[in-house]
């Protein structure tokens, strides 16, 4: 995976909740992604997990005292506030959620939290009825309204015994917020729709027409569009990818429900990444019942599917329309012809013929054609680290006609 968090300065606080056992794998996570994480904990904190631990993984000292002189002569608490450029509370108890609410300042991280000016996540967790509880939801609200960024606890099973929401929410949610929280938000206030993955087509009930498709381009795509602020909606075919954090989902199976479930969103669109596999190509007729072996063989007629961007080409407006081209030959020329042919904006020339650049992999090497002719190379690396080169040209076009148009009024 791309080590989106290269060098930024992540501050982490853990406050005294039983939950805290997980600010280790959280520390791991963060520091993985490339992050240089600093980590403070509150006295309760350290009733759960010892300083020492948080510090190896994070190779940082651990503050936990705002009076301390060595802690204060190596680090200091306006430092702290000053360095960090994302400031994460996991888990965030009912207790410093509300005094964060009432400014109050008597420790180390609520002193922080007053001094810093980087973005603040806090990420709550708490037994279910002091989640629910209104003043806990007020102080929220409160928060929510000065700025602060709320990671929403799962639901689930609770240390406590009760079972409802107020787990801590899982490590890659608090690290996708990370991630957003420190990428620039070129797409915010966009809607984003990206369809992703394979289509089936049935036979009979038990067998159909399909590709070798898994989706993992969109799922990059639709992930990469939210970090970079859009709203994003994902249209997929049937695969077992987890939906990306803060995407809103579709699964569809046929082509003709991914048309449909296209046409429905395209209105409220900016930017259309159509990186699905469409089946080109259904059976006329699909058996009611499962067809039987015989001794000789059997033919199943075709006839085509609807062509999405096709359709779509007349009424696009205001959008950005991008189509993808999974070749095996030629693959430059083919999706020059797609280009044209379908009104597209940009297109995604993919050679799937490759080990390394084909379905069910997590690398992709693409060439981002555009109207003009030109073309971008986007060498071999990981999908998420293309969905961010492919959005980056997406951008870049979305400028040029809004410099044009201010030239021409």
């Amino acid at each position: 995976m791309a080590k989106r968090l290269e060098g930024k300065s992540v501050l982490l606080g853990l406050t005294g909740g039983i939950a805290c056992y997980k600010g280790a794998d959280l520390v791991r996570a963060l520091t993985r992604a490339g992050a240089r994480v600093r980590v403070m904990m509150s006295a309760g904190a350290q009733q759960f997990i010892t300083p020492l631990t948080l510090q190896t993984l994070s190779g940082n000292p651990v503050s936990t005292d705002t009076f301390d002189l060595t802690q204060e002569s190596e680090i200091g608490h306006i430092r702290l506030a000053d360095t960090a450029e994302v400031v994460v509370i996991a888990p965030a108890t009912a207790n410093v959620i509300g005094k964060i609410a009432a400014g109050i300042a008597d420790d180390l991280i609520t002193t922080v939290l007053l001094a810093t000016r980087a973005p603040v996540l806090l990420a709550p967790a708490m037994n279910v009825h002091m989640y629910e509880n209104p003043i806990v939801q007020a102080n929220i609200s409160r928060l929510r309204a000065h700025g602060f960024r709320i990671i929403e606890p799962g639901e689930g099973f609770l240390a406590c015994g009760y079972e409802g929401k107020g787990r801590l929410a899982e490590t890659d949610v608090i690290q996708a917020e990370v991630e957003r929280a420190v990428s620039e938000q070129d797409l915010a206030g966009q809607k984003v729709l990206v369809t992703a993955g394979p289509n089936r087509e049935a036979i009979d009930p038990v067998r159909f027409i399909s590709n070798r498709s898994t989706g993992k381009m969109g799922f990059a795509l639709a992930a990469a569009a939210w970090r970079r602020g859009a709203e994003t909606t994902l249209i997929a075919g049937p695969t077992a990818l987890a939906t990306p954090h803060g995407t809103r989902r579709r699964d569809v199976a046929t082509a003709e429900e991914m048309r449909q479930a296209v046409a429905e969103e395209f209105g409220q669109t900016n930017v259309l990444l159509m990186a699905a596999a469409v089946a080109d190509y259904k059976p006329i007729k699909t058996a009611t019942q499962k067809l039987k072996k015989t001794s000789g063989p059997m033919a199943i007629d075709l006839e085509r599917t609807t062509d999405v961007l096709a359709e779509l080409a007349p009424r696009k407006q205001r959008q950005i329309v991008v189509g993808f081209a999974a070749e095996t030959q030629d693959v430059i020329a083919n999706a020059e012809r797609k280009l044209e042919s379908k009104n597209l904006d940009l297109i995604v020339a993919n050679d799937v013929a490759g080990s390394d650049t084909g379905f069910a992999v997590d690398t992709n090497a693409v060439t981002i054609i555009g109207r003009d002719g030109k073309r971008q190379t986007v060498p071999l690396m990981q999908k998420d680290e293309v969905a961010d080169r492919i959005l980056d040209a997406v951008i870049a076009l979305q400028r040029a006609r809004q410099g044009g148009a201010a030239k021409t009024a």
